[in-house]
């Protein structure tokens, strides 16, 4: 079991007025040590993803300390990308200034959530620079300010394809990780709604877990959360809280948003926050909006409504392992009936 000192966290969930085609909500995270943290452990993840030899051992998660500080900001989005970055970075550094250490993203902030928008908005993300002038602004907020930023998601080009990408960037500036959505949002519904990411997309191939200054963070991007086997696997790898950017609509999420999250919560005993636009009845693709908060026993710490607003609430790291203690279940799990296993770590094994 992980071991966690009692930490605090404050969570804020954001929205701008609706102005705009698309207003979005962003996570705040910040935290306060309740007692110094002498010694954190320190290791990369293909440090120990090498140790790993039985396929059972692809499910212990290795020791890690939770965060010293976590925090967080807030977004709104038009067809106007130059205003969208500066509209960011202002709502960034203004969450900064009020204590944000950790900035959350929505999904596609950067132009409408449309096949056609994502070819026409994508962005070299490893060129960089000019190439890509999102995670550009992106990078110079976190390193001038000092804080960690889980960048949403843009679409992103790489050769001859396209991604649906979130960038997270360090304190430094620099980038620590890419998530490319895996599962694509590809759902007909008759009468109510159709959406095919896969006509413009391509799916990610890889899970993505991060070590911050504000804890190990897993990344899933909007339908990334229908899936339990990502999120046991990033529990399985330590994760202290899992963020999903992501935009459900008017017809999956009244009856699956919040459902799913207190799911992931619940299942691997750790803190979910997810961000979603704020709706917009005017807009092409209509978001149900409130952004979330869920805690390890599945309460709702805190949640918006489907206008734009600012939610606080705090945040105690060590209600992961009160909870891993009141219900042990990975010490109840029946690994000679059933196991997950994790690919990557026993592909990096091999090679």
């Amino acid at each position: 079991m992980t071991s966690l000192l009692p930490y605090s966290l404050r969570f804020v969930a954001s929205a701008f007025p609706a102005k705009t085609s698309i207003a979005s909500a962003l996570g705040r995270l910040s935290a306060t040590p309740k007692r110094f943290l002498g010694n954190r452990l320190k290791f990369s993840y293909r440090n120990y993803i090498t140790a790993m030899t039985k396929p059972e051992d692809a499910r212990v998660p290795p020791a890690v300390t939770p965060p010293s500080v976590p925090n967080g900001g807030k977004l709104s989005v038009t067809e106007n990308k130059e205003r969208n970055i500066a509209h960011a970075r202002a709502a960034i550094e203004s969450a900064a200034d009020n204590g944000a250490q950790l900035v959350v993203l929505p999904e596609i902030w950067n132009g409408p959530y449309s096949n056609a928008s994502f070819p026409v908005y994508a962005e070299d993300i490893d060129a960089g620079g000019s190439a890509s002038p999102s995670t550009s602004m992106l990078s110079e907020v976190a390193r001038s300010k000092g804080i960690t930023i889980v960048g949403g998601s843009i679409s992103e080009r790489s050769g001859d394809r396209l991604y649906n990408t979130c960038c997270i960037f360090g304190k430094d500036g620099e980038l620590k990780a890419k998530h490319r959505k895996i599962h694509l949002f590809d759902i007909d519904i008759p009468g109510k709604i159709s959406f095919m990411e896969s006509k413009t997309l391509t799916a990610g191939n890889t899970p993505t877990i991060v070590d911050t200054d504000v804890g190990r963070i897993g990344i899933g991007i909007c339908y990334d959360i229908r899936f339990q086997e990502l999120a046991m696997l990033y529990a399985a790898r330590g994760a202290h809280l899992i963020c999903y950017p992501g935009a459900f609509n008017m017809t999956t999420g009244p009856l699956h948003w919040e459902l799913l999250q207190r799911a992931r919560a619940v299942d691997n005993q750790l803190f979910v926050a997810t961000c979603s636009p704020a709706r917009d009845i005017n807009a092409g693709y209509v978001a149900w909006g409130h952004s979330t908060l869920v805690a390890p026993f599945g309460e709702i710490v805190a949640t918006t409504d489907h206008e734009e607003a600012t939610i606080i609430a705090d945040i105690d790291y060590s209600r992961i392992e009160e909870r891993r203690m009141n219900m042990p279940l990975e010490k109840q799990r029946h690994g000679d009936l059933y196991q997950l296993v994790d690919v990557n770590r026993l592909d990096t094994e091999k090679h």
